[in-house]
C-alpha cells in the first residue's frame, strides 16, 4: 500500500507541490480551514453557530485541485504579459469576445473544504451552480485568469453589466485584486442585483469605496494601486465582512449572466 502511496505522488509531483503551497506554505489557508470566521465578536459567534450545525459532504479533493492549478501552479509561468493602460469607456470584459484578455474560471468554497459546485460559459457570460454550505462552506466564485497587468490611473472604477432571473434579491461581491497572491489582499464591494427590474443591472464599482479583505474579513493599512490591476472576481457568498452574514443568501440554485465589465 506505501509502495502504491508513493508511485501515485511520484507520478504527481505538481498536485503535490500545490497542496503544499496552498495549504503548508500559505498560514492564510491553513487558517481558515482551521476556522473559517476566526473572531470574538458577537457576529463572529453567531456565524460559528451556524458553521457548527452545517451540513457535512464528502470534500471533492480532485476538483479543489482543478480549481486552485488555474491561479496557483509552481510549474508555469501564470503571470500574464498582457499590460494595457486602461481609459475610461474601455471594455475590459465582454461576453464571447474573442479579443478578451482573460476569461473567468470557477474558485468555489472547495479550496476551502466546502461542496459548492460552479460553472461559467465565456461565450455567453452566464455563471451558474448549486450552492451549499456544507461542510463550513457556502460560497461560490468566478476569478479572472490568466493575471493582466492594467494600468486603471485614469479612471474612477468599474462598471458590471449583470443579468438574474425574476426571483429575490441577490448580493453579490466583487473584487478587483491588485496582486498575483493567491490569498492576497481583494479589494471588495458588495452589490445587490434586482432580478425584478427589466433588462439588466448595470453596477458601479468606485474604487475609492472598495474594502480590502481577506477570507471575509476587513484589513487596515492598505493602499489600493489602480496603476496595477492584475484581475477581477465576482463571489456569491454566505458571508459579508467580519462575520456578518449576507441577507440574500440562498441554498440551491445559482445562476447570473455577466455581460460586460467597463472602466469608467
Amino acid at each position: 500500500m506505501i509502495s502504491t502511496f508513493n508511485k501515485v505522488a511520484m507520478g504527481n509531483r505538481s498536485l503535490v507541490a500545490l497542496l503544499l503551497i496552498i495549504v503548508l506554505v500559505d498560514p492564510g489557508v491553513s487558517g481558515f480551514l482551521r476556522n473559517p470566521t476566526c473572531g470574538t465578536s458577537p457576529q463572529h459567534a453567531d456565524a460559528k453557530k451556524v458553521l457548527l450545525y452545517a451540513e457535512r459532504q464528502p470534500w471533492n479533493f480532485f476538483r479543489f485541485v482543478e480549481q486552485s492549478s488555474r491561479f496557483v501552479n509552481p510549474f508555469t509561468n501564470a503571470r500574464s504579459t498582457t499590460k494595457r493602460d486602461i481609459k475610461k469607456g474601455d471594455v475590459v470584459w465582454k461576453a464571447g469576445d474573442p479579443n478578451n484578455d482573460f476569461t473567468f474560471a470557477p474558485l468555489d468554497d472547495v479550496v476551502m473544504g466546502g461542496a459548492s459546485a460552479s460553472r461559467f460559459d465565456a461565450a455567453t457570460g452566464k455563471w451558474t451552480g448549486d450552492v451549499t454550505d456544507a461542510n463550513s462552506g457556502g460560497f461560490i466564485g468566478i476569478r479572472s485568469t490568466p493575471f493582466v497587468d492594467y494600468d486603471m490611473s485614469t479612471c474612477q472604477g468599474v462598471k458590471l453589466q449583470i443579468t438574474a432571473p425574476k426571483g429575490s434579491s441577490l448580493r453579490l461581491k466583487v473584487v478587483v485584486r491588485d496582486s498575483t497572491d493567491f490569498n492576497g489582499v481583494g479589494w471588495t464591494s458588495s452589490v445587490d442585483i434586482n432580478p425584478n427590474k427589466v433588462g439588466s443591472t448595470k453596477v458601479q464599482i468606485p474604487f475609492s469605496k472598495q474594502v480590502p479583505t481577506r477570507f471575509a474579513q476587513t484589513v487596515s493599512g492598505q493602499y489600493f494601486a489602480k496603476n496595477q490591476v492584475r484581475g477581477i472576481q465576482l463571489v456569491f457568498s454566505k458571508f459579508e465582512y467580519d462575520g456578518a452574514l449576507n441577507p440574500t443568501f440562498r441554498v440551491g440554485d445559482f445562476q447570473v449572466q455577466v455581460a460586460e465589465i467597463r472602466a469608467y
